[in-house]
């Protein structure tokens, strides 16, 4: 359970990052972008049929998030040049990216065990530095080492990558062009009234969303150690799972609170999905059904706190009525027994 766990966090960071893909577009600009399923393998393709034919991880990395910039861009322009709806224009694009990526990769399945990625450069040169070391001294000290993970190298370096991505993206959306795309995302009508082009801003956003996603899916490819072409079914759920869970728990007053409950939130997908299948009545075949689960609890569950609420506030406001108005009787009653 506990190296269960390791695994759900350290995997949760990774994915978080495309929950930030999906944040932007399923938040900030409200285009239900179906092209997540595609592009989170493409940047994972990309990247490892590079990585294979000797090009740096880190070079293969940033080439599969241009490939997801790429196929964001082209729903966008599906949708604003082609007028297609938005939902059809992802779904048009997930179903073409699924040729392409068996395109890219030449075969279902790529191995990375043998190749040089980031995560084995990072593991190469962490080996060298002593803070395993240091952060086992406590784990040693109260006596639980046997709790403690192999090496901390994965938690830090990807949560490192993880607060850069999260602190662009705040920055990106306090920018000219951010607060344009957020604009065109709350009223695009009111910003084309002031002459600005919302097609251009759908576009970018899309882009730059899958880039995130892209990005993401290039990383699990190394942390897993290999590429599959089916590795991005149901991206788009865990997504806004993560999304929806991270708005839930921590809440959305800013920008800034927002982006973090989505990192927050995928962590907290991946850790109940670790839990929920190291159960022993459920198997890994039931693990769509556990994602479907989680999701619809994220959407029902804070709608009925909601109107729970609202029912214990109208009743304590009829109460207080109640209790004002048998004052103000009592006092008609004394002031009528006065006179």
């Amino acid at each position: 359970m506990i190296n269960a766990l390791y695994g759900a966090l350290e995997s949760g960071l990774i994915y978080a990052i495309m929950a930030l893909g999906v944040y932007l577009t399923f938040r900030i600009l409200d285009f239900p972008d179906l092209t997540v399923d595609g592009s989170f393998v493409t940047g994972g393709a990309v990247a490892s049929i590079l990585m294979v034919n000797g090009t740096s991880p880190f070079l293969a990395t940033l080439a599969g998030g241009g490939a997801g910039f790429i196929a964001g861009c082209i729903t966008g322009v599906l949708h604003t040049k082609g007028k297609i709806n938005p939902l059809l224009a992802g779904i048009l694009m997930m179903i073409a990216l699924w040729s392409i990526n068996l395109r890219i990769m030449g075969r279902p399945n790529i191995p990375l065990l043998n190749e040089s990625t980031l995560f084995t450069q990072g593991k190469e040169f962490w080996q060298n530095i002593p803070v395993d070391q240091w952060l086992m001294a406590p784990f040693n000290w109260l006596g639980i080492n046997s709790l403690a993970p192999s090496t901390f190298f994965v938690m830090i370096s990807v949560g490192v990558l993880v607060v850069l991505f999260k602190k662009l993206l705040d920055w990106f959306l306090h920018t000219e062009a951010g607060l344009a795309l957020r604009a065109t995302g709350d009223n695009a009508r009111m910003v084309k009234s002031l002459s600005a082009n919302t097609n251009q801003h759908i576009i970018i956003g899309l882009g730059i969303s899958n880039a995130f996603v892209a990005i993401s899916g290039a990383l699990i490819v190394q942390y897993n150690g290999f590429a599959d072409v089916g590795l991005g079914i149901g991206m788009i759920i865990v997504g806004l799972a993560s999304v929806i869970i991270g708005e839930g728990l921590f809440g959305k007053s800013s920008i800034a609170r927002t982006t973090l409950a989505v990192v927050l939130g995928a962590i907290a997908y991946r850790l109940i999905l670790s839990v929920a299948l190291q159960l022993e009545f459920v198997s890994a075949s039931d693990l769509k059904l556990i994602t479907a689960l989680i999701v619809t609890g994220a959407l029902v569950v804070p709608t009925w706190w909601k109107q729970w609420r609202d029912k214990q506030d109208r009743v304590k406001k009829q109460k207080e009525l109640t209790k004002t108005l048998e004052q103000e009787r009592g006092k008609d009653v004394a002031a009528a027994s006065t006179d």
